[in-house]
């Protein structure tokens, strides 16, 4: 029987867009929006949505886990399965959730899937922008059902263009991503949204994102989705990225030449 679990999790993510988050959009009330950290806000379509997706994987795949951005929130206990064996899906039910909650695009419904500790698929879909990537790490990223791109050739580091969080770096790491970001074609300021980072480096829009904050729904789909059309998600030091590893610094980008000199122009030796 043919495995259809890539269309099965993107049929779900539309599903919960539909259902939940876009009727939602531009709709909340007041008593919709609270704040469950201090400059984190969650809506009720955060929590809906990540109802109805975490009912729906663990129906996928009997006898899996869910970790959801929410439910970490309310039980942190949660991420010791991102080490644990057997299947673990990561949930982001709205990727961007301070844009969404302003009316503001974009936003983004994110899954991964590790299965015993390794990150082996990933799911981001822009509902507004109608994009979905799908993919597997050791099968490659499809967008919208056709091969991504792929990492191709590196352009000159004058006409490199992406996106660098510098709001969350250290002071003196912000100062030298600024400055670096000069010899670069373009440093952006960053979207509010995760995956529409690693959305436009799979659609060649950009060709690395720089990440303080590695919150592991936020990054686990798209890193698997990079890595597998060919890119590279390292930390600072050139450490792969880990979705469980409790740590800071994150530079993903197209390909191995494009990551290096990123990584000196922005960050030095």
């Amino acid at each position: 029987m043919a495995d259809t679990m890539l269309d099965d999790v993107g049929d779900l993510l539309w599903e919960a867009a539909d259902q939940v988050v876009l009727p939602l959009f531009r709709k909340l009330d007041e008593a919709d929006v609270s704040e469950k950290a201090p400059g984190e806000v969650v809506t009720v379509a955060d929590r809906r949505a990540e109802a109805l997706i975490s009912a729906r994987l663990r129906q996928l795949r009997p006898g899996s886990m869910v970790v959801g951005e929410e439910g970490v929130a309310d039980d942190p206990g949660l991420l010791r399965h991102l080490r644990g064996g057997g299947d673990v899906w990561l949930v982001d039910p709205v990727d961007g959730t301070a844009n969404f909650a302003a009316g503001r695009r974009p936003f983004a419904l994110m899954v991964a899937l590790l299965t015993d500790g390794r990150p082996t698929a990933g799911w981001i879909l822009d509902p507004l922008a109608g994009t979905l990537a799908a993919g597997r790490v050791d099968d490659g990223t499809l967008l919208n059902g056709r091969p991504a791109g792929g990492a191709g050739q590196a352009p000159p580091l004058g006409e490199l263009r992406g996106a660098a969080m510098t709001r969350f770096l250290p002071p003196e790491s912000r100062d030298r991503v600024r400055a670096g970001g000069e010899r670069l074609g373009e440093l952006l300021p960053g979207q509010h949204c995760a995956g529409r980072e690693y959305l436009d480096i799979l659609t060649g829009e950009q060709q690395f994102a720089l990440f303080w904050r590695t919150l592991p729904w936020d990054h686990a789909p798209g890193t698997v989705l990079v890595r597998a059309a060919g890119g590279v998600a390292r930390r600072f030091d050139g450490t792969d990225y880990h979705p469980a590893d409790d740590g800071r610094g994150l530079l993903v980008a197209a390909n191995e030449e494009i990551w290096a000199e990123v990584r000196d122009a922005l960050l030095g030796a």
